[in-house]
């Protein structure tokens, strides 16, 4: 265990459990923000869609498969901000990950589009991500949805991310986004879950937009 580790409190699942106060606030709380997300940025996600449409004629939408709590798997909906077949040139970029650990990022990444690069920089390929809260896939606040190929890296201490349902956003988007590595991502994840509340998980949403600005 190094030291990012043995500064992190070990989780305890049965005590996750049993905040159910807290889940079903949570839970409601999340159906109805979802829901009048889609209809009041409605005209915006149309935009959005004419424009990728109009870039290169390929599908508006992107679904990809994530892992979601207690590694059961979804399909994550986004608006497509890379070319089509972009996945099959992921083993060519792998030497370029500015990440370490089990977790792909790219500062420069040559497949994603013009139009991608504007969605991308204010989170807005994410929006079509209400419909996987609204379908309970994900929350509007939790860890990042992982691909199944990096949890299969996993070490058990990483695993404990995946005891709740992930998020559209987190901690560390909100606040030190692409600044951190793997490991210091799963130590904001962990703490996260052992103090998770209502109020937090406002403050997490509030700031969001800042950090996409």
């Amino acid at each position: 265990m190094d030291l990012l580790e043995s500064k992190a409190v070990l989780l305890n699942k049965d005590k996750i459990k049993s905040h159910f106060v807290y889940h079903g606030i949570k839970r409601l709380f999340d159906i109805v923000a979802a829901t009048c997300g889609i209809v009041v940025l409605s005209p915006l996600m149309i935009v959005i869609a004419i424009l990728i449409k109009t870039e290169d004629h390929g599908p508006v939408f992107y679904k990809q498969v994530r892992v979601g709590k207690n590694g059961k798997t979804f399909k994550m909906y986004k608006f497509r901000s890379m070319f089509v077949n972009a996945d099959k040139m992921l083993d060519k970029l792998k030497e370029q990950n500015d990440v370490e650990g089990p977790m792909f990022k790219m500062k420069n990444d040559p497949r994603i589009t013009k139009v991608g690069h504007f969605i991308r920089k204010h989170s807005l390929d994410e929006l079509p991500q209400f419909i996987n809260v609204i379908k309970g896939d994900m929350s509007l606040v939790g860890p990042r949805p992982a691909l199944p190929s990096e949890v299969a890296k996993y070490r058990e201490y990483d695993k404990q991310r995946l005891y709740v349902i992930p998020g559209c956003t987190g901690v560390w988007q909100a606040t030190k986004r692409n600044e951190v590595g793997f490991k210091e991502m799963v130590k904001l994840d962990l703490e996260y879950i052992n103090t998770a509340s209502f109020s937090t998980d406002l403050k997490i949403i509030l700031l969001t937009p800042e950090m996409s600005i």
